[in-house]
Order: structure tokens, then C-alpha cells, then sequence
């Protein structure tokens, strides 16, 4: 795996180059930069520093994101499947008709994320915080909910999905709560 910083990255996308396959940007700061289309698969950007940055329609499947700050960052249309953006903050991203499908979410912050139209099917949202996150039109199948926060998601399709007890929904309440006052 090639190790790349993120002046040399930026210099080769400035130039045309949109495949990054398997390239190491642990730790890069990419703040606010334009990398939509551009191909990561199966890289490694774990801690990288991505805020306000524009990933539209980019190859993401399989990266390994823990702990990336995303926070305001775009990823329309980005494939996502299968990577780990365990402890991820993609707190206020937009993730419109991303492909996240068996991504592994583990403790990551979307609060305010919209993520309407997104394939989260099979997807790991173990303790997940998607409060106040718009999911209109967002599949979950065989998403895991577990202690995942939906409060306040707007347009929430629990059909198919995996909650728990540990789930709170976008009313406030756990499963088998609805009768206490």
C-alpha cells in the first residue's frame, strides 16, 4: 500500500488522476478540498480530517474511516458499502443516495446527516447517534439498531430494520416504553 500525503494527492487530482486504489491517507488533512468522482476503494484514511469536504459520487467501498472527521461533508451518491466508519463523525453530511450498504457504523455521529434515499441495508448502527437526521426514503434491512438514537429522524422506515430495547425511536421511546407516562 502506497502512502500518499495530501499535497501529492491533491497535485495528482489537479492533474486528472482519479485512481486512488489502496493508497494509505491515514491522518491526511483534506479540509474543504473537491475530490468528487475520485476512487479510494479499499483505502485506509483512519483519523483523516475531512470536513466541508466534497466526496460526491466517489468510490469509498470497503475504506476504513474510523475515526475520520466529517462533519459538513458531502457524499451524494458515494459508495460506502462495506466500509468502516466506526467512530466516524459525519455529523450535519450529506449522504444522499449513498451506497452504505453492510458499512460498519459502529458509534459514529450523524446527527442532522441527511440521508434520504440511502442504502443502509445490512449496515452496523450499533449506538449511532442519528438524531434529528432526515432518512426519508432510506432502506434498512437488516440494519442493526442497537442502542442507536433516532430522536427526532425524520421519515424513519423501521421496516425489515433491527431494533432493540436499547433503540430509541424518533418519539423519544425504547421498545416496550410506550405505556409508561
Amino acid at each position: 500500500m502506497v502512502r500518499l500525503g495530501s499535497e501529492e494527492l491533491l497535485n495528482q487530482y489537479s492533474a486528472g488522476k482519479r485512481d486512488f486504489k489502496n493508497v494509505d491517507l491515514s491522518e491526511v488533512n483534506l479540509f474543504e478540498v473537491n475530490l468528487s468522482e475520485i476512487d479510494l476503494s479499499g483505502s485506509f484514511l483512519q483519523k483523516a480530517y475531512l470536513p466541508y469536504a466534497n466526496l460526491s459520487q466517489a468510490n469509498l467501498q470497503a475504506v476504513q474511516l474510523q475515526n475520520a472527521e466529517m462533519a459538513d461533508s458531502q457524499l451524494f451518491q458515494a459508495n460506502l458499502s462495506d466500509a468502516d466508519l466506526s467512530n466516524a463523525n459525519l455529523c450535519r453530511a450529506s449522504l444522499r443516495s449513498a451506497n452504505l450498504s453492510g458499512a460498519n457504523l459502529t458509534n459514529a455521529n450523524l446527527q442532522g446527516a441527511d440521508l434520504a434515499n440511502v442504502d443502509l441495508s445490512f449496515a452496523d448502527l450499533t449506538n449511532v447517534d442519528l438524531s434529528r437526521s432526515v432518512l426519508t426514503g432510506a432502506r434498512l434491512t437488516g440494519a442493526k439498531l442497537q442502542g442507536c438514537n433516532l430522536f427526532r429522524a425524520q421519515d424513519v422506515d423501521f421496516t425489515d430494520a433491527c431494533p432493540d430495547s436499547s433503540t430509541v425511536y424518533p418519539d423519544g421511546h425504547r421498545q416496550g416504553e410506550s405505556d409508561k407516562v
